[in-house]
């Protein structure tokens, strides 16, 4: 295959795709963590938050304090990670750590201060829940609301064992929170696609609208056109001329 060819091929992954093989190259340590432990730090948490580009539900978050003193084999970004796996890992880190922490911003509070701030402010709740305190936080990519010692690190939870263990913990809670919702609003298969944006969730907002825990300020969600039988219901209700709020439409559309 020649030069041009390899680079249409290239072209043709989406951005997720290259992500994730980039992800899969880079090796996950501890030696962020050392750093830390080198400059004077005690107890080291590493921070990391999922379900960012979610259409559904919280952005939620985890800080974990590993044991220097046991190493939990094979952590990892959790997107890279199996869900048997991540939860197997899941319980050995709450058994295993120092200190384990998890926090959750709602879809309210997305729509209100925008999902990098909620991710944020989940990454920094779940830092202040931790018992025994940190004394050093590693984070993945950002920094946070906090006068803790800090280091951002990019792709973090590809990089340092404590933001992948934090990565694994938020992951697997995320998908248990979202897929309680499943029988409530099963049109939207919430089980299955955690919220994200498969092609049957797309389809179930155009059908039947979003539900109460859409967030409403994302593009699919806002775009997805509202169902005749809720419009009619809408314009009865205008009648009095009182508005219908958009999370009120949302429910009625759903049940």
């Amino acid at each position: 295959m020649g030069r041009n060819a390899k680079s249409a091929g290239v072209r043709q992954l989406s951005a997720s795709a290259l992500k994730l093989r980039l992800l899969k190259r880079l090796h996950c340590t501890l030696k962020f963590e050392k750093q830390a432990w080198e400059s004077g730090a005690r107890l080291v948490a590493g921070v990391d938050e999922v379900g960012r580009g979610s259409l559904f539900g919280p952005v939620v978050a985890a800080a974990v304090v590993l044991d220097p003193a046991y190493r939990i084999r094979g952590l990892r970004d959790s997107k890279l990670l199996l869900p048997e796996r991540r939860t197997v890992l899941a319980q050995r880190i709450r058994e295993h750590a120092i200190a384990w922490a998890i926090a959750a911003v709602d879809a309210a509070c997305i729509d209100q201060i925008n999902i990098y701030q909620a991710s944020r402010v989940a990454m920094r709740e779940a830092v202040l829940r931790l018992q025994p305190a940190p004394d050093s936080l590693l984070v993945d990519a950002v920094r946070l609301d906090c006068e803790l010692p800090q280091k951002p690190i990019i792709h973090g939870d590809a990089l340092s064992a404590s933001i992948a263990a934090a990565s694994i913990l938020a992951k697997v809670e995320r998908d248990r929170m979202v897929s309680l919702w499943d029988p409530v609003f099963p049109a939207y298969a919430l089980a299955s696609n955690k919220g994200y944006s498969t092609p049957r969730h797309l389809a179930a907002l155009r059908q039947y609208g979003p539900s109460p825990l859409h967030r409403q300020s994302f593009a699919p969600v806002w775009n997805a056109p509202v169902p005749q039988e809720v419009l009619a219901f809408m314009l009865e209700e205008g009648q009095n001329g009182e508005a219908v709020p958009p999370a009120e439409v949302g429910r009625r559309a759903t049940g």
